[in-house]
């Protein structure tokens, strides 16, 4: 698999297309150059609060890849996007297997850094924030520790063949997501209610994940 260290813009990121026949799967490792709240490919632009948003001085960008929202901040989190072409043996036409292959990597990779961690088979939960915020719902391949998600992954097919989006934090706080999206106050203070312990975070070791990572799928 080829590796590639990308910085730079989050919507010239986003924008990068899933390159026409592709010899190798590539691994792209991003850190953009500003924090950003990043839409899934369902969710309307109305969704973010323009006014908290600008107020924070975050970029509002929209991914193609499904789910709900998650906060980027290039100090605070790893993310990896995968692209696999069809004729790789790792490809499967079952979208809800497609990403077990990569969440095992993400797995290897953080037992690595001393995490045990545990695989989601299930299919994508239905939560009451599930759709608003990524990490409220679990999905298909996705890692966790007990029931609490740690790597998120999402995924974009076409013809050319899979783009898997991943994204892994320092620590959880809903209120990342929710203090730049739109709800009322009484909906924001239920939500965090609801989400402090949906998810976690890998701690003080980003820099060590993104190089087990790294190292995970180059061995591969």
């Amino acid at each position: 698999m080829r590796l590639l260290r990308l910085t730079g813009s989050m919507a010239d990121f986003h924008a990068r297309p899933i390159p026409a026949d592709l010899a190798e799967p590539e691994a792209w490792l991003f850190e953009p150059d500003h924090r950003g709240l990043v839409l899934g490919s369902a969710q309307q632009e109305a969704t973010a609060d323009a006014a908290a948003t600008a107020a924070a001085g975050v970029e509002v960008v929209r991914r193609r890849s499904g789910g709900g929202a998650v906060y980027v901040d290039p100090d605070r989190c790893v993310w990896l996007d995968v692209v696999l072409p069809k004729h790789d043996p790792r490809w499967s036409d079952d979208v809800r297997e497609a990403t077990y292959w990569l969440g095992e990597a993400w797995q290897r990779a953080l037992r690595r850094v001393g995490l045990e961690t545990d695989l989601y088979r299930g299919g994508l939960e239905q939560t009451p924030w599930g759709r608003l915020v990524c990490f409220a719902a679990l999905g298909p391949g996705e890692v966790v520790i007990g029931a609490r998600k740690v790597v998120g992954i999402s995924q974009r097919r076409t013809r050319e063949g899979a783009r898997f989006q991943c994204i892994a934090y320092d620590d959880w706080d809903p209120r990342d997501v929710l203090d730049l999206v739109h709800l009322s106050d009484a909906e924001r203070d239920a939500a965090a209610a609801d989400l402090t312990g949906r998810a976690a975070g890998v701690g003080a070791r980003l820099a060590e994940v993104r190089e087990a990572i790294a190292a995970e799928l180059l061995d591969r």
